[in-house]
């Protein structure tokens, strides 16, 4: 529908979708709506253009017409590509740095071309591309620095806030942040950060502009639970002078309207009172109460870091949260997140008997609407992780979301893939359709469509957020083949394929190719982040020893000390909340060497689990060469080519 600025609606069209609408863009006589799979084009309110998307689409816009003399639509879809369209058919894609969850027009026009496209993602980059007649070029990305707000990019606007003359970048993020940047360089260089607000809910609109004074420039924005506030570039002391020292004075402009937006506030708390009374009233009758359960909008979403390789996991109500509950048959790890004030209490968990890995319960502050957990997974471990989220509303309800944690995890897409490195291959054959595989694939993988590409083969690339090992998969009915440079991935989708397999009766036929040039390759992927923990852990033992040291030397100090336990005593304070943000890291990369000593020898038949405390040791002790040469002593030929029979799957 469309509506003029008074309110009345002049436009009404029916669409023929199904779905649910997500995305929607206007340019002249052009209506472009996108639900999550299927693109639409309708020219003067007619059907034009259509368009059956293989990856879900999370936003669409299209360049200036009027500027280009052309009419380029772009889909912006969730396996990290944008996709330029020519009538009912892709012209080009454009691979970016993560998946697009935003577009937006570079100064709001498209810049000197009218061809230059702005783009934001979910694991929070910012990104300029210029979209060619026949190739896009990249310009710059913005990745987000240690210290600035690392969560996904949701909406985009362009204004001249410092009065330069020059419009800058407004972004909004899911973590409630408000971010401005200035283009100091001009168009062709990345935009500096200027200006950050930190907010607590999702931001879903923001817009700069002049609202409340003219002389002053402002940012609308607009929240998950239904705030709209202002930011204003209005300096807070404007309206305050110093009458003597230490005693500041507010003019009787600024003191009329503290009075009329307390007079306001006051209005609005009256009305809140009331409202929340009449709503229990009607609850707790015994006549005339409300029976069913009320509606709850919960905006979740369970997101992978490939900074630290842990999900983040976010849990938003519009209403006051009184506790989430988190239930996990699969082993997890939960981390600290800064931002998360709620009180955590763990109840002891009897797998054998109720299936629980975990069972954890948040207590959330007064008012907090918004919950943010960090989980760590374990790849090969899967299953089903699940929030029990109950509000502070009268009657009592709680409503359950879950999340599916796959084997292969800590995976996530890539767009190339490097043939030089020493690949171990596992081929799988059978009377499987294209779809069966497909499904397969989505069950092990993150990032995988839920529909199969419309072609009768495909081809994914994926890469380790932890190990940066790769993984190239191509698949058509009938067959699969996978390359890997890490020998536990192998061992993980074979014993996880042929498990499903077996659930539907289908004969398997297997061909493994092992390489052990990638066993070593992998442990040298490894030594720098062991090294790295090893010497961490070493440095966060010795503070307390050297605390009391240095206690007893009431004259000296720390000066006795070499600069090397010097410089330990200065970082403790750093090493300790590193060493806190990364519980159990060192354990988790024995254990992946462990498996991987394992795997290695189960492609050859070989049982070597007796040999794993003498790993250990080596590991306690640790040293890449002794090893390397544990890893290789007794190994076979360089490729261990194992094969099986088209008998069922075991």
């Amino acid at each position: 529908m469309g509506y003029t600025r008074k309110g009345k609606q002049f436009l009404g069209l029916e669409t023929n979708l199904t779905d649910d609408i997500h995305s929607i863009h206007v340019s002249g006589s052009n209506l472009l709506v996108c639900s999550s799979f299927i693109y639409n084009h309708f020219y003067d309110c007619e059907d034009t253009n259509y368009y059956l998307s293989g990856e879900e689409i999370t936003d669409v816009i299209s360049l200036p017409a009027e500027r280009i003399n052309s009419f380029v639509p772009v889909l912006a879809c969730r396996d990290r590509s944008l996709r330029v369209m020519k009538y009912s058919g892709v012209r080009y894609q454009v691979d970016v740095a993560g998946p697009p969850s935003t577009l937006h027009l570079f100064y709001g026009d498209g810049g000197s071309t009218a061809e230059y496209l702005l783009y934001g993602t979910t694991d929070a980059a910012i990104g300029c591309v210029a979209l060619g007649r026949n190739e896009p070029t990249d310009k710059w990305t913005v990745e987000p620095s240690r210290d600035s707000s690392r969560a996904g990019v949701v909406c985009m606007d362009h204004f001249d806030m410092t009065g330069d003359g020059v419009r800058d970048l407004i972004v909004g993020r899911d973590d409630g942040s408000v971010q401005i940047f200035s283009y100091d360089d001009g168009e062709e260089v990345a935009p500096t950060l200027r200006y950050t607000y930190a907010g607590s809910e999702t931001v879903t609109s923001v817009q700069g502009g002049h609202v409340s004074n003219s002389e002053y420039e402002e940012v609308l924005v607009t929240s998950y639970s239904g705030w709209l506030f202002g930011l204003s570039s209005e300096k807070r002391d404007r309206h305050a002078y110093e009458v003597e020292p230490g005693v500041i004075s507010l003019s009787a402009e600024a003191k009329q309207r503290i009075y009329n937006l307390r007079a306001e506030v006051e209005s609005l708390q009256e009305r809140v009172s009331r409202e929340r009374e009449r709503y229990h009233q009607t609850t707790q009758s015994s006549l005339g109460g409300i029976s069913a359960v009320p509606y709850i909008s919960v905006n979740d979403r369970m997101t992978l870091s490939k900074e630290d390789a842990s999900y983040l996991l976010t849990i938003e109500v519009q209403t006051p949260i009184d506790n989430v509950l988190l239930q996990s048959d699969v082993p997890v790890d939960l981390l600290d997140v800064e931002k998360n004030s709620a009180v955590v209490s763990y109840s002891t968990c009897d797998q054998s008997q109720t299936g629980n890995f975990l069972l954890a319960t948040y207590r959330c502050q007064a008012n907090t609407t918004r919950l943010e957990v960090k989980i760590r997974t374990i790849e090969g471990q899967y299953g089903r992780l699940q929030a029990y989220v109950t509000p502070r509303l009268q009657p009592k309800c709680c409503q359950v979301r879950q999340y599916q944690v796959k084997p292969l995890s800590l995976h996530m897409r890539a767009h190339r893939f490097d043939p030089n490195r020493p690949y171990n291959s596992l081929t799988l054959t059978g009377k499987f359709s294209y779809a069966e595989v497909h499904a397969w694939l989505a069950f092990c993988l993150p990032e995988v469509p839920e529909r199969p590409p419309s072609a009768d083969s495909a081809t994914l690339s994926f890469v380790s957020t932890f190990l940066d090992t790769m993984l190239h998969v191509n698949y058509r009915q009938g067959q699969v083949e996978f390359k890997s440079d890490n020998i536990s991935t192998i061992s993980i989708i074979k014993d996880v394929l042929t498990k499903e397999a077996t659930k539907k009766k289908i004969h398997l036929s297997i061909n493994c190719d092992v390489n052990e040039g990638s066993v070593v390759h992998t442990l040298q992927l490894l030594h720098p982040k062991l090294d790295a923990q090893l010497q961490l852990a070493k440095k966060v033992a010795l503070i307390g020893p050297l605390t009391e040291l240095v206690a007893h030397e009431h004259d000296s100090g720390a000066a006795f000390l070499t600069p090397e336990y010097r410089a330990i005593l200065q970082q403790a304070a750093q090493l300790q909340e590193q060493s806190s943000r990364q519980p159990a890291h060192l354990e988790r990369l024995y254990g992946m060497i462990t498996d991987l000593y394992i795997d290695k020898h189960k492609f050859q038949g070989v049982n070597v689990k007796s040999k794993v405390p003498q790993l250990l040791d080596i590991l306690y002790n640790y040293d890449l060469g002794k090893l390397l040469a544990f890893f290789t002593q007794g190994s076979r030929q360089t490729h261990t080519p194992t094969s099986a029979p088209s008998t069922p799957a075991e």
